[in-house]
């Protein structure tokens, strides 16, 4: 019984602590201030502000961390009439392709044949010297174990055309 009197005791006190005797004058002002405020009063919700996109008009200017591109207009090389593709050629497969997109990685040779290895336009592809290569009617001159060598025919801008000569490197191994 002993154990059941120090229980009841110890209820006693803790009741008795939790009396009004403290101070709870803040507390009290506080919850006063609630109470008074206006009941259902809801703030507005904010005004919402359209969006303004933005269009970027000089992406078709020059880059302006690269120099100037001086064309000196009498040195530009002029076209001939007597340079022109011919229209009537049934295109071949690697000309829908731009050139920048093949690179050479090798060659062939078969009998007295020589092919060069061309990767580019999803996949590998040979192809020999009289082949066309890239969008601006460029046909194979010569190939050999370093290089590819293309004569490209393009328009002067005047209405003629130029022949102009590019090369596919070996690409060497990285």
């Amino acid at each position: 019984m002993n154990g059941s009197r120090l229980a009841a005791l110890m209820i006693a006190l803790g009741l008795a602590g939790c009396g009004s005797s403290g101070n709870f004058g803040d507390l009290q002002a506080y919850m006063d201030e609630v109470r008074a405020r206006p009941k259902g009063a809801i703030e507005p919700v904010p005004k919402f502000q359209p969006y303004e996109s933005f269009t970027y008009s000089a992406a078709a200017l020059r880059n302006p961390f690269q120099p100037p591109v001086k064309i000196d207009m009498v040195q530009r090389q002029k076209g001939s009439k007597e340079v022109k593709p011919d229209e009537a050629r049934v295109k071949q497969f690697l000309e829908g392709f731009n050139i920048e997109v093949f690179e050479m990685v090798g060659t062939l040779a078969k009998e007295d044949s020589v092919y060069a290895l061309v990767s580019g336009a999803g996949g590998v592809h040979r192809v020999k010297v009289g082949d066309y290569l890239g969008r601006n009617h460029g046909r194979i001159l010569a190939i050999d174990e370093s290089k590819v060598d293309v004569i490209e025919i393009v328009p002067d801008g005047e209405g003629g055309w130029l022949e102009r000569p590019r090369s596919l490197s070996l690409k060497e191994r990285s």
